[in-house]
C-alpha cells in the first residue's frame, strides 16, 4: 500500500544522491524527522531551496513505509538566507540543525520540538537569540526524556537563589548548598532558571554556562551511551562565545 502525506518541515541536512537529486531531512510538524529523496534536488533552483534551516512545505510518497520515498519540497520561509548576513547567528543555525538530526528519532512525532525549533528560527539575529538557543536545547532534553528540574533546590526544598545543577541528577541546587561542592556541580545561569527572565544583553559567559549545562546532559544521555561525538558544528558555536 503506497504512502503519502504532505506537511510543514524545516530542512535539516542535505547530502547528494546521483548527480542530480538529493536526500534531504527534515523535521517536520507531524511525521517527526523524515527523510526522503529530491529529484532534481542538487540543482540551482533546488539548491536555493534546500538549504539546512529553510521552513518548506513537503510532500512525500513511498511504495512501502520501510522504503525511503520521495519528496516534493516547496519554499516558504528563507532563514538560511537571512542567517547567512552573519557569522554568529549562521553558527547558531547549523548548530542547531545538526543537534537535531543527531538526537531525535526518526518517524517519531515531536511537535512540540518543531514549534520550539520553529520559534528559535523565528528569532535568529535578534537581540538575545543566543539565550533562546539555550533555551531550545533545554526544551530537546525535555522533550525527549531528559528534562531538568530547575524549580526547587534537591538539598534544601527551597525555590529561591538556585545557582547550580547536580549534574548527576540534573536537579538545582541553592548558593549555599552548592558552596561546598560548587566545583562538581554545573553552574545555572539566570535566564534559564527564571520565568519571563530577560534574555538581552546577556555577557558571553552566561551563553557559554548555559550551553555547558545543555551539552553535558546530551553527552551524558544521549551522545555517550550511542559511542557518538557531539556534533562539530555545535563545538564550533560553543568556541564562538570562548573567543
Amino acid at each position: 500500500m503506497a504512502i503519502s502525506w504532505e506537511d510543514q518541515g524545516i530542512v535539516l541536512a542535505v547530502r547528494r544522491f546521483g548527480e542530480h537529486d538529493a536526500i534531504v531531512t527534515a523535521l517536520t510538524e507531524t511525521q517527526g524527522r523524515h527523510a526522503g529523496i529530491v529529484k532534481g534536488g542538487s540543482g540551482k533552483k533546488g539548491r536555493s531551496v534546500l538549504q539546512p534551516g529553510n521552513l518548506v512545505k513537503v510532500w512525500y510518497r513511498a511504495r512501502l513505509d520501510e522504503h525511503l520515498g520521495t519528496f516534493t519540497v516547496e519554499g516558504l520561509r528563507p532563514f538560511a538566507a537571512d542567517a547567512m548576513q552573519a557569522a554568529d547567528v549562521l553558527s547558531g543555525l547549523s548548530a542547531l540543525c545538526s543537534m537535531a538530526e543527531a538526537t531525535l528519532p526518526e518517524r517519531e512525532p515531536h511537535a512540540a520540538v518543531y514549534r520550539h525549533t520553529l520559534h528559535l528560527l523565528e528569532h535568529l539575529g535578534r537581540p538575545g537569540w543566543e539565550a533562546h538557543y539555550v533555551l531550545w536545547e533545554l526544551a530537546l532534553l525535555r522533550d525527549m526524556g531528559y528534562g531538568l528540574d530547575l524549580t526547587v533546590c534537591a538539598a534544601t526544598g527551597t525555590t529561591e537563589d538556585l545557582t547550580h545543577v547536580s549534574p548527576r541528577t540534573g536537579r538545582a541546587v541553592c548558593r549555599a548548598a552548592a558552596e561546598p561542592y560548587a566545583p562538581r556541580l554545573l553552574a545555572l545561569p539566570a535566564f534559564v532558571r527564571a520565568e519571563n527572565a530577560s534574555t538581552d544583553n546577556l555577557a558571553p559567559a552566561d551563553i557559554i554556562q548555559g550551553l555547558a549545562l545543555t551539552g553535558h546532559f546530551f553527552e551524558t544521555h544521549i551522545f555517550k551511551p550511542q559511542r557518538q561525538e557531539m556534533p562539530a558544528s555545535r563545538a564550533r558555536f560553543v568556541d564562538r562565545f570562548r573567543a
